[in-house]
């Protein structure tokens, strides 16, 4: 069995080899999932000579078991439940409505303390590469894919360092390309497959955002 990654930033760089056919690209960008999923994006980013965005997504959990998402939420109001999950803990509206307007609010405050007056990057037309440290329902990714649609995107890539087998393949249905550097069959949790899994601050986000916006997306932000 595969030894877990030192932390995000391996899993990042693990990541970045496999996606190296967009290297040196003009119509690429790469977005990372707050907030465990800028550091590995920040790699992929460098190695790719891509320009380096956030994009704010919150998972919806269920009351009282918080880490079971049973949706998320995504800017530019998309929201996307997982049936199975809402049906197997008898989630009502109320319920679902209370939890995502909370998670809105958090989803609103995250935008401006990570972008301040930066406008997000455009992604019309371009290839938009959606890192995350990693998958397990998916819903939280389901979400951001969604949202990137809705802003033309021109092709969708989801890139994570670890997700199970089952949850890749079902977002090969929504994006158009899903690349997953291990895959183990028992999964169980992202956090298992990193010896460093320690989280990932709201400043330390902002910090690779000003850098990023520092540096050209050319051949000085390889690493």
């Amino acid at each position: 069995m595969a030894e877990p990654f030192a932390d995000r930033r391996e899993g990042g760089r693990e990541l970045a080899e496999l996606l190296s056919q967009f290297a040196s690209r003009h119509d690429v960008v790469v977005l990372g999932l707050p907030r465990g999923g800028m550091p590995v994006a920040d790699e992929v980013a460098r190695a790719l000579g891509a320009p380096l965005d956030v994009f704010v997504v919150r998972k919806l959990g269920v009351p009282g078991h918080e880490e079971l998402a049973f949706g998320a939420i995504a800017t530019g109001g998309i929201r996307v439940l997982n049936d199975d999950v809402v049906a197997a803990t008898g989630l009502n509206h109320d319920e679902i409505y209370l939890v995502a307007e909370r998670e809105t609010d958090e989803l609103q405050r995250r935008e401006r303390l990570y972008r301040g007056d930066h406008n997000p990057l455009e992604v019309t037309g371009k290839t938009a590469i959606v890192v995350d440290d990693g998958l397990a329902t998916g819903a939280t990714m389901r979400a951001a894919v969604m949202a990137l649609r809705e802003r033309r995107a021109g092709s969708i890539v989801v890139a994570v360092p670890t997700a199970s087998p089952q949850t890749c393949a079902k977002l090969g249905a929504t994006a158009d390309a899903v690349v997953c550097a291990r895959m183990p069959e028992r999964f169980m949790a992202v956090g298992l497959w990193y010896r460093d899994f320690a989280p990932t601050t709201d400043d330390e986000v902002r910090q690779l955002l000003e850098q990023a916006r520092a540096a050209p997306a050319d051949a000085s932000r390889r690493g």
